[in-house]
């Protein structure tokens, strides 16, 4: 053939086809559930679908940054997959022991202005995907979105940074305005939760927002400074029993910050402050409070907003002596500097209390989850476990940093929700984590619902941590009910639903060890069923706790069932029942477990009463532990010294000690340079119980000189009615250093302090002054008037009293004899009216000396 006939041939034949870039692409899970991701008209889109169906259509994806829209023009430009398969261990949830399999597809994607990856996860219940840029940028937006029919069900949660409004039921299409997260969706037999999972101070929390015929990610920020990594935009996907027991939020977040979790204790938590709003403050009932913990072998006591740090290292000595735990409540401004993180939480640990509650966050943005980076690590170093209240919802917190126990982020008891809501929060809220819902409200609150339904509560919703609502009494004039929140564990090795709808009532199983707990709460009068299917083969006893016909202490049977049995409970409106399962065998009565008891013991030091020890002074202590009515076994007795300071002295040890024995220590203990009050513990351990006391110890500061402005000496102990004591300023709001010049009647004073009713401020003469002077009055500042009364006290001696003074004015001068005074204390009371407003001055405070 010739060359020009080729050619000819060539010319006349068509051209073959270019080859285009895929248009669609599939990633299937190692189940039911696979991600559609389509790019149209440089558009990219994620659809979800279940057995073929539907369940999440295509949706907009994409983000744009400072330097690029990464939302359209889109160019494909590779694909990598994988499998992604991990077993952790938690230390609350649904399960301890957890194994995720996930099939992972990495997506490249171009414009004229910038790259990004897209990274899908698929897993048996539910998608996931998360955008990775090629480095840090500053994203300004995320076109992420998700879509469901019109006619979908949903049940949302209207948004506030608290995450604390009630639920509503709606449908999507009539669905209007901002929804905090979990979202839950139904389509005909699939249901799709809605949340994010991963998030931290890289980047910011978000929310849904309804927009067009989809729901939005829209950013806490207007800008977050992103590290290139994007939180999971998640998708739980499959029918209610799959969706409400995954553990796919956890699955995607990071990996534990740290391995060794041994010091982190779940358990039940005696809590006052819903039934007793003064109570934090009253040390005498805390004590109470710790007693019925103790009797009942409830592992912890939360003293809430109010405490005092002059009788909580008491209260915590008391505690632990009976095996009790202590938690500390505190505002979240508390610690909003790296400076009273690193003063604050050292202090807490050093008292012997294990964990705090913070409260009061009430944000997504970057700033505020940085602030939770930095308190994770702190109380992490420090070993203090933490419950997040006026919070965020869990985003995988829990598996990142293991010693978080529970958060809030629920419209829970202390807000009195309506009963209706609440077989909702199992399906919605508590899928993504643990939730403080502080759940038994027996006599407190609104009472709408019934004591079984308020029984099955701490088995219907999880928490590591679960704070029960009501007084101690309460609790003892519902003795079946207490008996069976006594056998209640706070951790689970599986859970299952057995029954349930969002809108109506919810029947689950949880088991600890070889016992099973099944709760069962209603909204309407219904008979809740509980097959019993996931037991085992043979007998199984099983009581059950249930509504007698008028509201008053549940009533308990027993029945011996099989697994081919369903146990049905007849429910009153806004009823419930609550079950312990065990195996049984013949004469078996009861599934209860002892309560534990710790033995009684005493301890006692010297010397009594307060030491001066002067820096590099040494002081002896002695210390006798005597046993009780039981043997103990393992006993150690010792003298800890202080940060600072230094002992000498061997531990005395007994294998057994029988009851009434005892064993003494002594120890020659040298001081540290830190001056101020310091507890020298002496502590008696057996087995996990610790009984400490404390001989008290002073390291003098130097005597003041003459004319010393007490705002210039060293506070040797300082409490506030609102934020801190402020030197030369006013007391402002809750952080150090924001109140504004002194002021009182008109006349400013560049020396003093400003406090708040009550106050006191103690400091250090050595018996070395004369005479102390002031200038007292009301600040200016405020724009009501309180009432307060001024106090002089030397050695706890009343030297002066002011008397109620009401009304702002000119500044009244005292002057005071304080000779042969060690210790003077400025005081200031509420004048008797019980409101704010009460700032109150010690303006020109000085010495003669």
């Amino acid at each position: 053939m010739s060359r020009l006939l080729v050619l000819v041939l060539a010319l006349l034949l068509p051209a073959a086809p270019a080859v285009a870039a895929p248009a669609a692409w599939t990633v299937r899970g190692p189940g039911q559930v696979t991600a559609e991701l389509a790019l149209s008209s440089g558009n990219l889109t994620l659809a979800v679908h279940r057995q073929g169906r539907t369940v999440l259509h295509p949706a907009a994806v994409g983000l744009t940054t400072s330097t690029a829209d990464l939302t359209e023009d889109l160019q494909f430009t590779g694909r990598a997959d994988r499998v992604v398969t991990e077993r952790y261990t938690m230390t609350t949830g649904k399960r301890l022991q957890r194994s995720a399999r996930l099939t992972e597809a990495r997506f490249g994607f171009r414009t004229a202005s910038g790259t990004f990856d897209l990274v899908v996860r698929v897993s048996a219940d539910g998608v996931a995907y998360r955008y990775v840029l090629p480095g840090p940028a500053t994203v300004t937006g995320e076109a992420s979105t998700f879509r469901v029919p019109a006619d979908a069900k949903a049940w949302l949660l209207p948004y506030n940074a608290w995450y604390e409004a009630n639920r509503v039921r709606t449908t999507a299409g009539e669905a209007t305005g901002d929804f905090g997260y979990p979202s839950l969706f139904q389509t005909g037999q699939d249901f799709a939760l809605l949340t994010e999972s991963d998030v931290d101070g890289r980047y910011a929390g978000s929310r849904l927002r309804r927009e067009g015929d989809g729901f939005r990610v829209v950013l806490a920020d207007p800008e977050v400074a992103s590290t290139g990594t994007t939180p999971w935009r998640t998708a739980i996907v499959g029918d209610l029993a799959t969706v409400s027991t995954s553990t796919l939020v956890d699955d995607l977040a990071s990996p534990a910050r740290f391995t060794d979790t041994s010091w982190i204790r779940p358990g039940k938590v005696a809590w006052s402050w819903l039934s007793e709003h003064s109570s934090p403050s009253d040390f005498a009932r805390q004590k109470q409070y710790v007693d019925f913990a103790a009797r009942n072998g409830w592992q912890y006591s939360l003293v809430d907003e109010g405490w005092s740090a002059a009788w909580v290292p008491e209260l915590i000595r008391y505690a632990r002596a009976q095996g009790v735990e202590i938690l500390l409540w505190m505002h979240w401004t508390d610690l909003d500097t790296q400076q009273e993180r690193d003063t604050v939480l050292p202090r807490v640990k050093q008292w012997g209390a294990k964990g705090v509650k913070l409260d009061f966050m009430e944000s997504d943005s970057q700033d505020r989850y940085r602030w939770y980076d930095a308190v994770l690590q702190k109380t992490a170093d420090l070993k203090l476990m933490v419950n997040f209240h006026g919070s965020t919802i869990p985003h995988g917190l829990a598996r990142t940093w293991p010693h978080v126990l529970t958060m809030e982020a629920v419209r829970g008891a202390e807000n009195y929700p309506p009963a209706a809501n609440n077989p909702v929060q199992f399906f919605t809220r508590n899928v993504a984590g643990s939730m403080d819902y502080t759940p038994v409200s027996l006599e407190v609150g609104t009472k709408e619902a019934s004591i079984a339904h308020e029984v099955a509560l701490p088995v219907v919703y999880e928490s590591g941590w679960t704070h029960f609502a009501d007084k101690p009494e309460a609790y003892e004039r519902h003795p079946q009910a207490l008996r069976y929140l006594n056998q209640l564990p706070t951790v689970w090795d599986e859970t299952r639903l057995l029954d349930g709808d969002p809108d109506s009532h919810a029947v689950v199983a949880r088991r600890n060890g070889d016992r099973w707990f099944v709760g069962g709460i209603a909204t309407q009068e219904r008979t809740l069923q509980a097959p019993l299917g996931f037991l085992g083969g043979g007998q199984w006893l099983v009581e059950t706790v249930r509504d007698p016909a008028t509201r008053a202490d549940v009533v308990r049977d027993r029945q011996v069932l099989r697994n081919t049995d369903t146990l049905a409970v007849p429910a009153g409106r806004n009823g419930g029942f609550a079950t312990l399962i065990c195996r049984y065998r013949p004469g078996l009565q009861t599934c209860d477990q002892p309560v534990r008891q710790v033995p009684k013991t005493t301890l006692t030091v010297t010397p009594a009463g307060t030491t001066d020890t002067p820096a590099g002074s040494s002081i002896e202590v002695t210390g006798t532990f005597t046993n009780g009515d039981r043997e103990i076994r393992d006993v150690r007795l010792t003298a800890t010294a202080p940060e600072g300071w230094s002992a000498t002295g061997p531990a005395i040890t007994r294998a057994r000690l029988a009851p009434g024995e005892s064993i003494n220590g002594r120890w020659r203990l040298t001081a540290g340079g830190r001056v101020g009050p310091v507890d020298v513990p002496v502590v008696a351990t057996f087995g996990d119980v610790h009984v400490e006391q404390a001989v008290k110890a002073f390291v003098p500061p130097p005597t003041p000189s003459n004319g010393a402005q007490v705002s210039d000496l060293p506070f040797m102990s300082e409490t506030n009615g609102w934020g801190p004591v402020e030197r030369d300023r006013s007391n402002g709001e809750n952080t150090g250093g924001d109140g504004q010049a002194l002021s009182i009647g008109g006349t400013a004073y560049a020396k003093g302090l400003g406090t708040h009713a009550p106050s006191e401020i103690s400091v250090y003469l050595g018996r070395g002054c004369e005479r102390f002077s002031a200038k007292i009055g009301l600040d200016d500042e405020t724009t009501e008037t309180g009432s307060v009364v001024f106090q002089v006290f030397g050695d706890e001696k009343p030297l002066y009293d002011s008397g109620v003074v009401r009304a702002k004015g000119a500044a009244v001068p005292i002057d005071v004899d304080v000779a042969n005074v060690r210790m003077l204390s400025l005081r200031v009371t509420d004048g008797g009216d019980g409101r704010n407003f009460d700032h109150a001055d010690w303006a020109e405070a000085a010495l003669t000396c």
